[in-house]
């Protein structure tokens, strides 16, 4: 019985290095995880290529694909659309792959709304001066953009109780060991093997038959 992948969200604060996190555990664990790629009407950043990072796309092409009902979820931050497209992402998950979606937190909760069995993890780093700290050292943003991803850090943080698991990303290695070991660990959930679970029951039946 070939066993269905899960999907897992990976949410952080801009800043939290959860995108470094998805390469490492994509360069580690490439068999087992499939990385969805979202698209999105925000510019790219130097080094960033269309179909690796995301798909870009303009806002007229984005609105086609939320009419066309091609997204699992879209949301707007930072006055840019980002979003998941559908079709790949299930592909992936019957062929066995654990599909990560690197997506913030008002899409992961509409993900989870849709696909309850979605798992949700949210990353942050270990303080709030760190935080500000990798946002600047990035280098790839004015101080307003800074500015407007720390204001918006903390609205995301109201919402991180309805995440599954906080994972603090301090150091790096050992934050995709642990990442890796929470959704590899879900698999094991009594709600995940619940087919699994009733073949060997009816198995078993066999053996109480006369007692």
């Amino acid at each position: 019985m070939k066993n269905k992948g899960i999907l897992t969200v990976v949410s952080g604060f801009s800043g939290s290095g959860k995108g470094t996190i998805m390469k490492e555990l994509m360069a580690n664990y490439s068999d087992v995880y499939a990385l969805s790629i979202s698209a999105t009407t925000r510019a790219p950043r130097p080094g960033e290529t269309h179909g690796k990072e995301y798909f870009f796309v303009s806002k007229e092409e984005f609105e086609g694909m939320i009419a066309g009902e091609e997204l699992i979820e879209y949301a707007q931050y930072v006055n840019n659309y980002y979003g998941t497209p559908r079709d790949y992402v299930f592909e992936q998950l019957e062929n066995g792959k654990d599909v990560i979606l690197e997506i913030e937190i008002q899409g992961a909760l509409k993900v989870k709304e849709k696909y309850p069995d979605t798992l949700l993890l949210f990353v942050s780093p270990p303080d709030a001066a760190e935080l500000k700290k990798r946002l600047t050292n990035r280098g790839t943003e004015d101080a307003a953009t800074i500015a407007s991803r720390l204001s918006r850090a903390w609205q995301e943080a109201q919402g991180v109780e309805n995440y599954d698991y906080f994972v603090i990303n301090d150091v790096l290695e050992d934050c995709v060991k642990k990442v890796h070991g929470i959704i590899q660990n879900e698999h094991a959930r009594v709600f995940r093997n619940q087919e699994l679970i009733d073949t060997i029951k009816n198995e078993l039946k066999e053996f109480s038959k006369g007692e």
